[in-house]
C-alpha cells in the first residue's frame, strides 16, 4: 500500500506499538512518528517536530502563525482533549488548516477525577499517607478529616465535564451550586451569580475553558470571597486561578485546601504550592483512563482520514476553514 503521509503525534498516551492506538492509521497507509509533549514546547520547537507532516495528533503543544507559515504540508491537527488555548484558530483557518477535538471523549474519566480529587482534599488522604509513611498514626481532632456529604459544592462552568460531576454529587447529598457564563438549566441544581457562589459553597469546582474572559478568573478578589474552610479544585486551565494568590490563601489558613490538576506552568517545578501538605497535585492527567485515550485517538484518527479524503469531521473547531478562501475571516 502506497503511503498518505506521515501523522506527527505529540499525545502522550499514545502507544506506538500498540495496535488498538495506530490500527486506524496505519491500515489507511499513514506513517506515524511519535513526538511525545512531556514537558514545556515553544512554538519555535514545533516546525521541526512537524516537518513534512500532513496530519498531526496533539496534545498542549503551541500552535502560532509563525508555526503553520512553517508546516506548508500540514492539514489538519486533530486534538486528543477539548482545550483549544494553545492553538491560534484563526492561524490554523487562514492555512486551510482543519482543528478538531474529542469532544466527548474524556468527560466521564475527568469527572471521576474531580470527584476523586475532592474526595482526597475533604478526606485529607495526602496528609494522612504522608503521615503513616513518616511512621506516625495520626488520629487526633487536628487531623480529622472533613464531610462531603451534605456539603455545598459550586461548580463553575456548567458543560459536559461540569453536568458529569453534578451528577455524581448527586450521590453524596451535597447542595449543588452552578454558574455558567451560557445560560442553562439542570434539574436540581441553583444557578447564581459568580460572587454568590463563591461565598456559598463549601466546595468550589472549576471546569471552564482558558479564553480572555476566563483568564485568572479565580484571582485575589475572588479567592477572598470564598467562605472561611473552602476547597477548590481546578482540573480545567491553570490560567484560570491565580497561583501566587492562592499559595497565600492556603498558607495563612483562609482557604482549607486545594486539589491541582492544572497548572500555569506544566510541570511546576518552581510552585510554591509544591511544599503546602494541604494541597493534592495530579499531573494534568483528569481526563485521561484507558477507555478515555481509546476514544480520543479513535476520533482523532477518523478525524484526519476523513479530512485526508475530502470530508468534514466531527467536532470541527474553526468550521470556517471549509468555507471559499475568499470568504475565510
Amino acid at each position: 500500500m502506497s503511503t498518505r503521509g506521515t501523522v506527527v503525534v505529540t499525545f502522550p498516551g499514545f502507544v506506538p506499538d500498540d495496535p488498538a492506538h495506530s490500527r486506524l492509521l496505519r491500515d489507511a497507509g499513514m506513517r506515524i512518528r511519535f513526538a511525545p509533549k512531556t514537558g514545556a514546547r515553544s512554538a519555535a520547537e514545533v516546525p521541526d517536530l512537524i516537518g513534512a507532516a500532513v496530519a498531526a495528533i496533539v496534545s498542549t503543544d503551541p500552535f502560532d502563525a509563525s508555526v503553520f507559515a512553517a508546516c506548508t504540508r500540514l492539514r489538519i491537527l486533530a486534538r486528543t482533549g477539548v482545550g483549544l488555548d494553545s492553538i491560534d484558530l484563526d492561524a490554523a483557518t487562514a492555512a486551510g488548516v482543519v482543528v478538531t477535538t474529542a469532544a466527548g471523549a474524556n468527560d466521564q474519566a475527568a469527572a471521576d477525577h474531580t470527584l476523586a480529587l475532592m474526595l482526597a482534599s475533604v478526606r485529607r488522604l495526602v496528609e494522612s499517607d504522608a503521615s503513616v509513611r513518616r511512621g506516625e498514626w495520626p488520629r487526633d481532632a487536628a487531623s480529622t478529616a472533613w464531610d462531603l456529604d451534605g456539603a455545598t459544592v459550586g461548580i463553575v462552568g456548567l458543560g459536559s465535564i461540569g453536568r458529569a460531576v453534578a451528577r455524581r454529587l448527586r450521590g453524596f447529598g451535597c447542595s449543588i451550586l452552578a454558574h455558567d457564563l451560557v445560560p442553562t438549566t439542570m434539574e436540581g441544581i441553583e444557578f447564581v451569580p459568580l460572587d454568590e457562589l463563591l461565598g456559598r459553597s463549601d466546595v468550589v469546582t472549576l471546569h471552564v475553558p482558558l479564553n480572555d474572559s476566563t483568564e485568572v478568573l479565580i484571582g485575589t478578589r475572588e479567592l477572598a470571597q470564598l467562605r472561611a474552610g473552602a476547597i477548590l479544585v481546578n482540573t480545567s486551565r491553570g490560567g484560570v486561578v491565580d497561583e501566587v494568590a492562592l499559595f497565600g490563601a492556603l498558607a495563612d489558613g483562609r482557604l482549607r485546601a486545594a486539589a491541582l490538576d492544572v497548572f500555569v506552568d506544566e510541570p511546576p517545578r518552581l510552585s510554591p504550592l509544591l511544599g503546602l501538605p494541604n494541597v493534592v497535585l495530579t499531573p494534568h492527567i483528569a481526563g485521561l483512563s484507558t477507555g478515555s485515550i481509546a476514544k480520543m485517538l479513535r476520533l482523532a484518527s477518523r478525524s484526519i482520514l476523513t479530512v485526508l479524503d475530502g470530508g468534514v469531521p466531527e467536532s470541527v473547531a474553526n468550521p470556517d476553514v471549509f468555507a471559499p478562501l475568499s470568504t475565510r475571516n
